[in-house]
């Protein structure tokens, strides 16, 4: 399998995972509709697209440069998606639920832009994941720009059903507890497999 393909199957999960992004975009489609979830979408991938550029060029420099703090990133990777498994699995026998605030942004693309921007999670995949499927030997500029490229897409496709779904299905603050718990468990289950992946490659 592709180094590209595993690469969107580790992240995969991760853009299901429930977070800033994709709570702001839900918020938008509760407060007005499935329009403003898009345009919202639109704003975090430009935030996203960003990173990309920073990260493209800065991972290179640091492959080059210093192999031990590649080296330090890429278990500080591992360690962030055992996290976010034990967090996710943990979830689904927690009688918590998420709730969903219904407030439209009057400019969902700029505030869609800094809700990415400044989002952890984001920073994360991109500083401590993303380098992970840089083969060394290569260009590490263009890998890493086609890696973030596949990120960007799949949230924009990921986030676009998600509003269209939302806006049909439900008008409730609440998700339905029993499909989010389902929803976090295979997500925590497969960041699980994903860490041991990496660990013994």
């Amino acid at each position: 399998m592709s180094v590209f393909a595993l690469f969107a199957l580790t992240v995969l999960p991760l853009i299901f995972t429930p977070g800033p992004d994709m709570l702001f975009i839900l918020s938008q489609v509760m407060g007005k509709d499935a329009k403003a979830g898009m345009m919202a979408t639109i704003g975090i991938c430009s935030g996203y697209l960003v990173h990309s550029i920073f990260v493209a060029i800065g991972i290179a420099a640091i492959i080059v440069s210093f192999p031990v703090l590649f080296e330090a990133i890429r278990w500080l990777g591992i360690a962030y998606l055992l996290y976010l498994a034990c967090s996710l699995l943990k979830s689904v026998f927690s009688k918590n639920s998420m709730k969903i605030e219904k407030k439209s942004a009057a400019n969902p693309v700029k505030k869609g832009f800094f809700t990415a921007l400044l989002n952890p999670k984001g920073m994360l995949i991109y500083f401590a994941i993303l380098p992970q499927f840089i083969d060394k030997s290569g260009n590490t500029v263009s890998q890493g720009l086609i890696l973030s490229f596949i990120f960007i897409g799949m949230i924009f496709i990921v986030y676009c059903a998600l509003s269209i779904l939302f806006s049909r299905i439900t008008r409730n603050t609440q998700i339905d507890e029993r499909k989010q718990k389902w929803v976090d468990g295979t997500s925590g289950g497969l960041l699980a497999l994903a860490a041991s992946w990496l660990i013994i490659n």
